[in-house]
């Protein structure tokens, strides 16, 4: 397997994202393996991030599990043995596979991303800072960059393969769901940030924000899907070294987006495909604070370290 580009399993592939393959496993079960491939502003680009496919994957699968009495997902095992028993045509892959990849149910994804929002930061702080609002909602006037929301704020996004997201009201997400789906995603979400923040708190991180997805399995139930409180999907900061007024150090891919931040304030970059690249410091420095991310949040360094 490239990490680099895209994985090739004896599998048929039903999609290939910015970070992941999705295999059709059989027996409504999917297979997901995730490369060392790394997004910013919705662009991949070139250069692979090591071991982020790992961390991406047994993150995930340690909140999965340490949350699964908030919130049922489709999530069932990371245990590489436990695929390859199921699947014994990966076997030749085991060493490929190890760490990165997950066996899920098929679920019918909901085409919204879940944002939940309990610091001011990022595109919120953008839009606030502009016009007042997140997602075109007004928030009180005279809020600082970082400042905590208390309570966090649900703010939907459109979810794009390719392209950029797009946030939107709740009002407009009960417009295209219903309201008693919407509201159970809004609800499920918060529960979920609400516990994952007390577990990172313990450990001295503050999640600022994040984000979950849902799908609908064929009995009709919402679960949980694809990865969870990872430092793709949420923006985490040390808890003692915060402070409101100023944006905040990160142990996710922060390092990436400032130096892509500079170069479209310098007019080096568009913010569009084809991406810049990437300085090995950059990437180096990225790779570090995904594990960082992972040791403190799981209490244990990768396996296979």
């Amino acid at each position: 397997m490239n990490l680099k580009t895209a994985s090739r399993f004896p599998l048929p592939l039903l999609r290939r994202g910015k970070v992941r393959e999705v295999y059709d496993a059989g027996s409504d079960m999917l297979l997901i393996v995730t490369s060392d491939r790394i997004s910013a502003f919705d662009v991949v680009m070139n250069e692979a991030i090591p071991e982020k496919g790992q961390v991406l994957t047994q993150l995930s699968a340690f909140w999965f599990e340490q949350l699964s009495g908030t919130v049922p997902s489709h999530y069932i095992t990371a245990d590489i043995d436990v695929i390859v028993e199921r699947l014994p045509a990966l076997g030749p892959e085991r060493a490929s596979l190890a760490g990165r990849s997950m066996l899920a149910r098929r679920t019918t994804p909901i085409l919204f991303e879940c944002v939940v929002r309990g610091y001011l930061a990022g595109s919120a702080w953008a839009e606030y800072r502009a016009h007042g609002t997140l997602a075109g909602q007004p928030l009180p006037p005279n809020l600082v960059e970082s400042v905590s929301l208390d309570p966090p704020l649900f703010s939907p996004a459109t979810k794009a393969d390719t392209g950029h997201d797009e946030n939107i009201s709740y009002p407009a997400m009960v417009d295209a769901l219903g309201a008693e789906t919407a509201d159970r995603v809004r609800d499920a979400s918060l529960a979920l940030y609400r516990a994952g923040q007390r577990h990172a708190a313990d450990r001295g991180i503050i999640i600022a924000d994040t984000k979950f997805e849902f799908g609908i399995d064929g009995t009709g139930q919402v679960l949980l899907i694809d990865e969870l409180l990872t430092p793709d999907s949420s923006r985490f900061w040390p808890a003692d070294r915060y402070r409101p007024g100023v944006g905040q150090p990160s142990f996710d891919k922060q390092p990436l987006r400032d130096y892509l931040a500079g170069l479209k304030r310098a007019g080096r970059w568009n913010g569009e495909a084809p991406p810049p690249p990437l300085p090995p410091e950059v990437v180096a420095s990225t790779s570090s604070r995904y594990l960082e991310a992972f040791e403190r949040l799981t209490g244990h360094s990768l396996a296979g370290d």
